[in-house]
């Protein structure tokens, strides 16, 4: 007969041999591979960057395409389809593309760009075009018209 211990060590040398035997079958689902992403669900897409105009800024840009005869209704702050349809046609007049939403040199044009008047360095200080002053003199300028064959 074995001895207790004989047996012990035989018992503890078969369960050994059988433990990788069950470990080798395990299943992996995708969800838990680390190379495999589940696909996103609805709840989980997000939209990204500006999706309606504010209503303030909306009335700003239609009292500017009604200063410039572009939209005949009252600014009401709602960007509707009379709205769009002004905004596309003053950005395809100025050669634009046409697009859903303003595009930025068009609010530049209808002069609703940002304001600096706030800014730290705008006191006391005017944002007109400075007044053309060259520093060239008249006989240079004189000289660089008639080499590239301009008349002054």
């Amino acid at each position: 007969m074995l001895s207790f211990r004989a047996s012990l060590a035989l018992s503890l040398l078969a369960v050994l041999a059988t433990v990788p035997a069950f470990a080798g079958h395990t299943h992996h689902t995708a969800a838990a591979s680390p190379l495999h992403k589940a696909a996103p669900t609805k709840a989980s897409h997000r939209l990204h960057g500006q999706q309606a105009i504010d209503p303030a800024r909306v009335t700003q840009i239609q009292q500017a395409l009604i200063r410039e005869h572009y939209l005949s209704s009252e600014a009401d702050g709602k960007w509707n389809a009379t709205t769009e349809a002004a905004m596309q046609k003053y950005q395809a007049d100025q050669g634009w593309q046409t697009k859903l939403m303003p595009d930025s040199r068009a609010l530049l044009k209808l002069r609703l760009g940002p304001d600096y008047s706030t800014a730290i360095n705008a006191k006391n200080s005017t944002f007109a075009s400075p007044p053309p002053v060259t520093t060239i003199p008249v006989p240079q300028v004189d000289g660089f018209a008639a080499a590239a064959g301009v008349s002054r």
